[in-house]
């Protein structure tokens, strides 16, 4: 309870939610009208109601990370498929197509990251993914080498995700909608990582290059590990060149192929 409802003398959520649980059984208490509505989940569930669920949704992992101290994030992106270097695969498997040696290198950079987290009142550096296996589990699984907090954004996906083990628990976060879990992607990060990935790093890659390009997020680095994987896959010389982009506009990326590389990039950045 809160200072201000203690000298109100207003009972709190908690207080009211017990009383209404104890109810005397009536016709009219098992009504779905007679249910408290924050404790109505078949009424918050409603179409009409998707903007209460988009404002809980940046309520609940706000408070939390504010709570905990956390100030600034590094956010990892990349492909599921990338295994472990000591994980064999069947000849075959999508995880085979991928260079084992980009997961070791994202759990390296995780723990440089975290070997530049702060502790104390606020958290700098906190190594940040989507939750998931791949890169994003090589990267919290270098911050979780450290011993420190490291953090997963998972999304409701129609083939359940299930966070990757090195997520520090209390920062396993799930979302229902991909624009409120960007928009944490983006709110505390002092840098934005990105290796190899398909459409999902490339969806993320492109939604923060079109925030910086048109000012709507201030200015960090965008740092693309693997120059060989980008530049096959996307041909950013060539935007220029039809004129689609500017030339200046290619300055918003920097490629890079080491961890100590990408941390002193984001450490000079400040």
């Amino acid at each position: 309870m809160s200072d201000e409802q203690q000298r109100r003398g207003f009972p709190s959520a908690v207080e009211d939610l017990t009383v209404h649980r104890a109810a005397v059984d009536t016709e009219q208490t098992r009504s779905p009208s007679y249910r408290l509505a924050f404790a109505d989940d078949e009424f918050l569930l409603e179409d009409g109601l998707r903007g209460v669920r988009l404002m809980l949704e940046y309520l609940k992992p706000e408070r939390r990370m504010k709570a905990a101290g956390i100030h600034s994030t590094v956010v990892v992106f990349g492909s599921t498929r990338v295994r472990d270097p000591d994980t064999p695969c069947a000849e075959g498997e999508s995880q085979c197509k991928l260079d084992p040696a980009y997961y070791a290198e994202a759990r390296r950079f995780g723990a440089l990251v975290a070997d530049a987290t702060t502790d104390g009142i606020s958290l700098d550096f906190v190594v940040m993914t989507g939750g998931g296996p791949g890169i994003m589990e090589a990267a919290n699984r270098g911050a979780a080498d450290r011993d420190v907090p490291t953090i997963g954004l998972n999304i409701v996906l129609p083939k359940e995700q299930v966070p990757n083990p090195y997520i520090t628990p209390e920062f396993a976060f799930q979302f229902h909608y991909f624009a409120m879990r960007k928009l944490h992607f983006l709110l505390r990060a002092r840098a934005l990582v990105f290796f190899p990935g398909g459409y999902g790093t490339l969806d993320e890659l492109f939604e923060a290059l079109t925030l910086l390009q048109t000012g709507r997020i201030k200015p960090l680095p965008v740092l693309l590990f693997g120059e060989s994987f980008w530049r096959r896959i996307i041909d950013f010389d060539g935007l220029v060149e039809i004129g689609v982009i500017s030339p200046e506009d290619l300055a918003l990326i920097r490629f890079v192929e080491s961890a100590e590389e990408a941390l002193a990039i984001i450490t000079a950045a400040g």
